[in-house]
C-alpha cells in the first residue's frame, strides 16, 4: 500500500492499485454492468443526475422520485451480482476489516459529469467506514465537514487512488466537482468510474 494522506479526517491512499490491477477491476465491473445495466438516475425531485450507476452486492443503492434508498434487486427486478473478489480484497487491504460491505455502488462520470456535496447517511450503522475507489480520468474531490456549508478542501484523485471515510469523516460532506476528461487511458472512451463500498446493516 502506498502513501496515505489524512485530509480533514479523510484517509487518501495514493496509487493503491497498480495499472494491471486497475484494468482487471474494470473487467470485473463490465461483467457487473452486463448483469445489472447502468442507469441514468434522477433525484427525489426529478432532476436528472449527470452520472450513470449500477450496483453489486446484497443490496444496491437507488435514486429516483421515491427517494434515496437500498434495494435488494435492480430496478428491472433481477438480483444484484456478487461483489467481485478483486474489490473485496481491496476493501480488506485498506480497512483491515473481515466484515464485508453489503453494497458496491458503481458510478460512471462521462465528460462534464459531477457529483454535488452530499453525506453518505442512508446506512443503519455509521461505525463502519465507507471506501471510495477511483478508476480512469482524474476527478477533483471536494471534502467538507459534517455540517453543510463552511470551508472545504479539494484534491485531484487519479486512477488507482482510494479514499477511506471513517471516524470524523464518516458523515462529512464530499463530492466531485469535475473530471479531467481523457486524462487517463484506462477507459477506451474516457471517463471516470467511482466505486463506493458501504456496510448497510451492522
Amino acid at each position: 500500500m502506498n502513501d496515505r494522506l489524512i485530509i480533514r479526517g479523510f484517509e487518501v491512499v495514493k496509487e493503491a492499485l497498480e495499472p494491471a490491477a486497475q484494468a482487471a477491476m474494470v473487467a470485473d465491473l463490465r461483467d457487473i454492468a452486463r448483469a445489472a445495466p447502468m442507469r441514468s438516475p434522477v433525484t427525489r425531485w426529478g432532476k436528472p443526475m449527470s452520472v450513470k450507476m449500477t450496483s453489486a452486492g446484497r443490496v444496491g443503492w437507488i435514486s429516483d422520485r421515491r427517494g434515496y434508498r437500498y434495494e435488494p434487486t435492480h430496478p428491472d427486478g433481477t438480483a444484484w451480482p456478487a461483489i467481485p473478489h478483486s474489490i473485496l480484497t481491496l476493501w480488506r487491504d485498506v480497512t483491515g476489516l473481515e466484515r464485508e460491505p453489503d453494497c458496491c455502488l458503481i458510478n460512471y462520470y462521462g465528460e462534464g459529469a459531477r457529483m454535488g456535496l452530499h453525506q453518505d447517511k442512508d446506512e443503519g450503522d455509521f461505525d463502519w467506514p465507507v471506501v471510495s475507489v477511483s478508476l480512469g480520468d482524474d476527478g477533483l474531490f471536494r471534502m467538507g465537514g459534517v455540517e453543510r456549508g463552511g470551508s472545504t478542501e479539494s484534491l485531484w484523485l487519479q486512477s488507482g487512488d482510494v479514499v477511506v471515510m471513517g471516524g470524523a469523516a464518516r458523515l462529512a460532506y464530499h463530492g466531485v466537482d469535475k473530471i479531467r476528461f481523457r486524462s487517463s487511458r484506462l477507459l477506451p472512451d474516457g471517463g471516470r468510474i467511482n466505486i463506493t463500498l458501504r456496510v448497510v446493516e451492522s
